[in-house]
């Protein structure tokens, strides 16, 4: 009796060290191959497609295209808006994560304190449930990414892949969708109706801006102007 104890615990040790070690491996062998093919979807569009099922005319537009196919003006305008340290921290803005907890502390309307790593680890990797769960696996994503893609890699990625509007995902499916042109054709004035639709994206359209998306568009691009932004986001 004594003996198969001992046979069982030690079972149970290996199962409890293995299953660990199996999902670290098949997480980082996911990324790997994540940072040379592009997903073919995301949790999100899956989501999104599930929730409008009963709308016949719901479709959903995602077109990839490699980084230098996407105007700069679009990676500018993202990153003024949703992180703009995004090229000197590690993954997370510790400090736009302080000031967001100090908001909904306050009752204050909040901004999401997610950078653009986060927010890509979420959109390519988790669900889009609010819960401490899908938040340990954002951040166990975001600093594979990290690790792994590297900062063009993962610009690229969220600018393929971002919610743009209903059933639009990415920079090129926005840029046809909205202005019938590609995504190397998108002006700074649209990049920036763009980015301020970001936060609430099937709320705010950049064709229809209204007075709050064109004055958040002008603070964005205002913004632009106080980032030093690397030569390889010109394509250079």
């Amino acid at each position: 009796m004594a003996k198969k104890r001992n046979i069982l615990g030690r079972f149970l040790r290996l199962v409890l060290l293995w299953i660990p070690l199996g999902f670290i491996a098949l997480t980082v062998l996911w990324v790997l191959l994540l940072k040379w093919i592009p997903p073919v979807a995301t949790p999100l569009m899956v989501q999104r497609s599930i929730e409008y099922r009963a709308d016949k005319d719901f479709k959903t537009h995602y077109k990839w295209v490699p980084y230098e196919r996407i105007s700069a003006e679009m990676a500018r305008a993202v990153i003024a808006s949703e992180d703009n340290l995004f090229f000197d921290h590690d993954g997370f803005d510790r400090k736009a994560i302080k000031q967001a907890i100090e908001d909904k502390k306050a009752g204050k309307a909040q901004r999401g304190g997610s950078s653009i790593s986060q927010q890509t680890a979420k959109n390519v990797f988790c669900t889009h449930r609010r819960d401490f769960i899908r938040k340990g696996f954002e951040t166990y994503f975001t600093l594979l990414i990290e690790w792994i893609w590297g900062k063009e890699r993962i610009l690229e990625v969220y600018l393929n892949v971002a919610e743009m509007g209903k059933g639009i995902y990415g920079a090129q499916a926005a840029a046809e969708a909205y202005w019938n042109k590609t995504a190397s054709e998108i002006t700074r004035r649209q990049a920036c109706l763009i980015a301020a639709c970001l936060p609430s994206p099937l709320k705010r359209s950049p064709v229809k801006p209204g007075e709050y998306v064109s004055r958040q568009a002008n603070v964005i691009s205002a913004r632009e102007n106080n980032i030093s932004y690397p030569d390889w986001i010109y394509h250079k």
